[in-house]
């Protein structure tokens, strides 16, 4: 080789070294690349579909839950099955029975309710209907009546004008009167049409008769599949991803099944995307690379062939400058003097020094920018934590309200009414600010009023002993009466009468004390144990455990690791909950 002149070194290294490796490297990674981008298409196609069949469940879980809970309610039971004598009685039993129109107005999902009875002396309101000849002939109403359980399709219903919706329908039969009726419960089109219209590909659902239901293209809703030349084959198709024809292109389409419980029959979930349609751009940016490094090749051939004679001389120059950045020296200027490729490289060198320079400048912005990133990200967290709230006390409460109002008079419920309504509004208003610790303590009198509602006098009673010194501290929202429903919910689960919850806040130098307390069933020294290694764990899932895991985890991120919760309990006597947080706040706040 040291007989071999550079020139031709340079070039035959340059052959076999870059150029053959590059182009091998280019063809390779251009195919791959095409690949990875269509089979990252369609694992994102099947994770959306997979996201729409969970949407989907959600959307029909409530209709579900519905249909269980009518098919044992009694007084059901009752308005299909008396035979009327008048029409009094007739609209004095709808006025008593509202549960379908209370279903609709609670929960968006629902669209319609109707009943479909062969009671002759019951009269007809868009909710309990006569069965008619054609229906009674309908393929829905027959399978229906044929198997128990619950069957789906996409229905008309004419009591809204025979608007067509993707219908629950269960046949409910009422033994002690050896009679029977169809439930019918329509799904919210609104719902599934949101849904649907939010993905990136062509994708649909359809029943298992080819209704298409939802659609991302609006034109398909109400056709049935077979409509459609390049989905005809689809009705009875398998879950699974599949290459076809689509308007003539190479597509894939993935297929998916959604069969709820308790069904007969169920949902077909369907997406469609050409294979174009993802690669094109993958396409483009292959072919642009690889005609980039082929320019480059090409242009470095033809240098080193030219210039390789007078290249060593001067690039030992500029090699000793390189050794100094290499070393560290960043300060360093190439004095390679020329307007040729050599000198441009010079020149190329001395500006990326200065890139590196002002790379090492922007690394410096960035760590920076990282730092309060992390910031808002911990006080997103802090709002995530602050946002959890148990709902199921509010829905106890509502319904105690129901049963006492049908019982009683309406004084004690006036006020009962306005102390949830103002807790609720407390709730909603609450943000990442602090609030005063009056407003807090609001929120607590009026949780501990509904619960002494609920359970009653001789169940529940309370104390709040409060330092007036400290009435207009601010203090993190939410803070304490997740520890009062804590006391109250599973400290006096057990407990039939005698239940006592205390709530003391102190002042003391620039420290605000707050305890709360309860007589209840109390926590073994190992449940304690069990507890405070939870206050740190982000991934808790008990429910007892996330209010107190909760507001410790946010007095630490606030106040700092020493403001945490402190927990005090002996079985069969009561739990004590307290801590302590600077009344200025913290460096952390």
């Amino acid at each position: 080789m040291n007989n071999i002149r550079i020139k031709n070194k340079l070039i035959f290294s340059f052959i076999l070294v870059v150029f053959v490796p590059v182009l091998i490297v280019g063809i390779f990674l251009t195919v791959a690349f095409r690949q990875n981008v269509l089979d990252q298409a369609t694992q994102q196609i099947t994770n959306n579909v997979e996201r729409i069949k969970k949407q989907t469940t959600d959307i029909i879980r409530m209709p579900i839950e519905i249909s269980d809970k009518l098919l044992v309610d009694s007084r059901l039971t009752n308005i299909v099955n008396t035979q009327y004598k008048t029409t009094y009685d007739v609209v004095e039993a709808f006025r008593e029975f509202h549960d379908f129109r209370d279903y609709i107005h609670l929960y968006r999902e629902i669209y319609n309710i109707r009943f479909y009875t062969m009671n002759k002396t019951i009269l007809e309101n868009w909710e309990f209907l006569k069965l008619t000849a054609p229906i009674a002939e309908s393929g829905w109403y027959q399978s229906a009546m044929k198997q128990e359980g619950i069957h789906w399709a996409y229905i008309q219903d004419e009591t809204k004008s025979n608007r067509k919706t993707l219908s629950l329908i269960r046949k409910i039969t009422f033994p002690t009167y050896r009679t029977s009726g169809v439930l019918v419960i329509g799904i919210n089109q609104v719902e599934l049409n949101a849904m649907i219209s939010q993905e990136p590909f062509d994708t649909m659902i359809m029943d298992d008769s080819g209704a298409i239901i939802a659609a991302k293209n609006p034109e398909w809703v109400g056709h049935s599949i077979t409509e459609l030349d390049f989905a005809n084959q689809l009705t009875n198709i398998a879950e699974g991803t599949y290459e076809f024809k689509f308007d003539g292109k190479p597509s894939k389409i993935v297929v998916e099944n959604l069969i709820p419980s308790s069904s007969r029959n169920g949902l077909k979930i369907v997406s469609v995307f050409t294979i174009d349609s993802i690669v094109s751009g993958a396409n483009r940016i292959s072919l642009l690379g690889f005609g980039i490094i082929m320019l480059s090749l090409v242009i470095a051939f033809i240098l080193i062939y030219i210039f390789s004679a007078i290249l060593a001389k001067r690039m030992l120059v500029l090699n000793k400058d390189l050794n100094k950045v290499a070393m560290g020296d960043l300060n360093v200027i190439s004095n390679v003097t020329g307007n040729d490729e050599i000198g441009i490289l010079s020149k190329q060198f001395n500006n990326m020094v200065v890139s590196i320079r002002g790379l090492m400048d922007e690394v410096t912005e960035s760590h920076k920018q990282q730092a309060q990133l992390q910031l808002r990200q911990k006080e997103i967290k802090l709002k995530m934590m602050a946002s959890q709230i148990n709902p199921h006390f509010l829905f106890n409460a509502l319904e105690s309200i129901r049963m006492k109002a049908h019982m009683k008079g309406e004084t004690e419920i006036s006020v009962i009414v306005r102390m949830l309504g103002k807790m609720i509004r407390r709730n909603l208003e609450v943000g990442t600010k602090k609030i005063a610790l009056k407003d807090e303590l609001e929120i607590v009198r009026c949780y501990l009023e509904i619960q002494k509602f609920r359970y009653g006098n001789d169940r529940l009673t309370f104390r709040l002993h409060i330092d007036e010194a400290g009435r207009e501290i601010e203090v993190p929202p939410l803070i304490i009466q997740p520890l009062i429903e804590n006391a109250v919910v599973h400290g006096l689960e057990n407990r039939a009468e005698g239940g006592y919850v205390s709530l003391t806040t102190i002042v003391s130098g620039s420290m605000l004390k707050v305890e709360v307390a309860d007589n209840g069933i109390g926590i073994s020294d190992e449940k304690i144990r069990e507890i405070s290694d939870s206050l740190h764990d982000m991934e808790e899932e008990e429910e007892y455990r996330i209010g107190l895991r909760n507001v410790h985890q946010r007095l630490v991120m606030i106040y700092g690791d020493g403001c945490g919760l402190t927990i005090h309990s002996e079985t069969g006597i009561g739990t004590r909950i307290t801590f302590e947080i600077p009344i200025g706040g913290h460096p952390n706040a």
